[in-house]
């Protein structure tokens, strides 16, 4: 297996790579959690061993953010927290298992093994792209033409449904539902303002359109080209 131990514990993170490897496995190391989320959202692992508190960014910021990513695969959370409240908020912030701080490598190892028998996660997918128009999901940024474009909150949410759905077109009632969390008619014109603003933003002063309107259906997005 590949695994990624985020370790800060220098003495703690030597012994562990060092008895997963003898164990057959290939391990990276990071010792920050800054480092820990770059290996994580741009390698493929079996599995992650995530100490919870690093240096720069702790365990549960990295599991909130991997998986507002997509990042599916199995992470078992270190710690010396041994709480409910602890646990639970662990396994709340994304984590698929949680072993608390001192414990013995062989259950350490039949943790990783019973994570790594779950089902393969899919391809993880941290960049969304229609023609020159970029969205990077772990920056939370958009770009077109290498232009940054400042949307809010739900303005982004509406942007990322079009762009995963890029070629199909989406109707009223699905954007109620997946992005307002409607699922009545609200009587108001809050999705065709909201697509305005952001047609607006993503459009404008740009020779082809991204967003196009389907009379009588919805909305969809493409590059222009064909």
């Amino acid at each position: 297996m590949k695994l990624l131990l985020v370790e800060d514990d220098e003495e703690a993170a030597e012994y562990l790579k060092r008895a997963l490897i003898e164990a057959g496995h290939a391990v990276d190391h990071a010792a920050s959690g800054r480092d820990g989320l770059f290996l994580a959202a741009s390698e493929s692992y079996d599995v992650i061993v995530l100490d919870r508190m690093l240096p720069q960014m702790d365990g549960l910021a990295i599991l909130r953010t991997i998986r507002g990513a997509r990042v599916k695969t199995p992470v078992l959370l270190l710690t010396a927290l041994d709480g409910i409240d602890d646990r639970v908020e662990g396994l709340d912030a994304g984590a698929d298992d949680y072993l608390v701080k001192p414990f013995a490598f062989v259950e350490l190892m039949a943790r990783i093994n019973a994570l790594a028998r779950r089902p393969p996660p899919q391809e993880v997918v941290t960049v969304l792209q229609v023609g020159d128009l970029r969205m990077d999901l772990l920056k939370r940024s958009v770009t077109r033409a290498n232009v940054r474009i400042d949307l809010q909150p739900r303005e982004f949410q509406l942007l990322e449904y079009l762009m995963r759905n890029a070629g199909r077109v989406v109707t009223r009632t699905m954007l109620l539902e997946s992005i307002w969390n409607f699922h009545f008619e609200p009587q108001t014109n809050i999705v065709e303002t909201h697509m305005s603003r952001l047609r607006a933003k993503i459009d404008r002063g740009h020779p082809r359109e991204l967003i196009h309107t389907v009379r009588g259906s919805g909305y969809t997005m493409h590059d222009g080209a064909a």
